[in-house]
């Protein structure tokens, strides 16, 4: 039985950027590709070992090395994206990048032989089963076990913003879910999912990645699937909640933020006599609590750039504009501003379905 350990988190600050992409055809539909382009053909070197695949054979995963600057992340993303496309250019396919994939109808679509995948298959059943979702997931490394812990806990409020902002995947199976981030929705159907709860240690989590393992529940630590947590084999704080996206400059404008808001968050750890202590009593008054940041969630999830939020102090709500313009004015980032200017993901997919139609729609998926 394989666990993670404290040790782990030895270094403050680093990147890691993982994708998940969708393989397509020269119309620009999922198709079954990633046996050919992980197992039987050798990727660019800046591939090698950090290109796998994903339950579905249409979607593939990509990792950068761990990264020391967001410099270093913008060049790492751009090549790594290149040497993917010229890879699947090579081999007869595209690449795109949504949350989930128009055109993916997951009853058409093969699975996947990994042992891996089918014991999930066999255990979890039709969640699974249908379960064509891609993400972005951004790590930033953390030099202490129980600072990521907490750092991780803070961060709960945060991720429904991350979602409403990345929002785009209104479709799902070929049909308009009327949500702006159906990837969400259809990834929470999965058991160890969605919106963690607080640990008050490094400890208790780990001893809950030790009990679903010895009890069957998962098949190794990976498998808790929350949209945060403190990652006990890496040593850092990987959010998971953001849909995948076609334009690098938003993929870098996520990495940016979570990367600020880790970065502050260990400070004020750091800075604070007990942050333990500040914790409890808070959620000791009516603060946020799992119930009130899955209502968050959802708001991202239906609304997604039009959403509204019940505040930090549980007093009211804000606006995806008011808690963006906030949190970069505090952290001094701008990225995720110019993404919620920008027209959204989900906004423009139903606008080119409507304007152009569905090839059109797939296009501009691409890479």
């Amino acid at each position: 039985m394989e666990l993670g350990s404290a040790d782990a988190f030895d270094r403050m600050g680093t990147l890691g950027i993982e994708e998940e992409f969708f393989v397509v055809d020269e119309r620009g539909r999922p198709t079954s590709g990633t046996d050919e382009l992980v197992y039987e053909t050798d990727p660019p070197a800046v591939l090698r070992d950090r290109l796998d695949h994903e339950l579905f054979k249409c979607v593939i995963e990509t990792q950068t090395p761990t990264l020391d600057s967001l410099s270093d992340a913008r060049t790492a993303l751009r090549d790594v994206r290149e040497a993917l496309v010229a890879h699947a250019e090579a081999h007869g396919y595209g690449v795109a990048a949504a949350g989930l994939h128009p055109a993916a109808t997951w009853r058409e679509l093969e699975h996947a032989e990994k042992p891996r995948y089918r014991t999930q298959l066999e255990r979890i059943q039709y969640p699974q089963h249908r379960n064509t979702t891609a993400g972005l997931h951004v790590h930033v490394g953390v030099d202490d076990a129980d600072k990521a812990t907490w750092v991780a806990n803070e961060l709960r409020w945060h991720l429904p913003v991350m979602l409403a902002l990345s929002a785009n995947s209104p479709f799902w199976d070929g049909y308009d879910t009327g949500l702006a981030s159906a990837r969400a929705k259809v990834f929470e159907g999965l058991p160890n999912t969605g919106m963690p709860t607080a640990f008050d240690s490094f400890a208790e989590y780990l001893e809950l990645e030790r009990l679903m393992v010895e009890t069957d529940s998962i098949s190794d630590r990976g498998e808790l699937w929350y949209d945060v947590r403190p990652h006990s084999g890496h040593g850092t704080v990987e959010v998971r909640t953001p849909d995948g996206q076609a334009d690098r400059e938003h993929v870098l404008a996520f990495v940016e933020y979570v990367h600020a808001l880790v970065t502050d968050l260990a400070e004020r750890y750091e800075d604070h006599p007990d942050p333990w202590a500040e914790s409890r009593h808070r959620r000791a008054g009516f603060q946020h609590r799992r119930e009130t940041l899955d209502e968050n969630k959802w708001r991202a999830m239906r609304w997604g750039h039009e959403a509204s939020f019940i505040d930090r102090d549980c007093e009211g709500t804000c606006t995806l504009g008011e808690a963006v313009d906030r949190t970069c004015d505090r952290l001094g980032v701008d990225g995720v501003r110019r993404v919620y200017d920008a027209e959204s993901g989900a906004t423009r997919q139903r606008r080119l379905l409507r304007e152009r139609g569905f090839d059109a729609l797939c296009e501009s998926l691409r890479l």
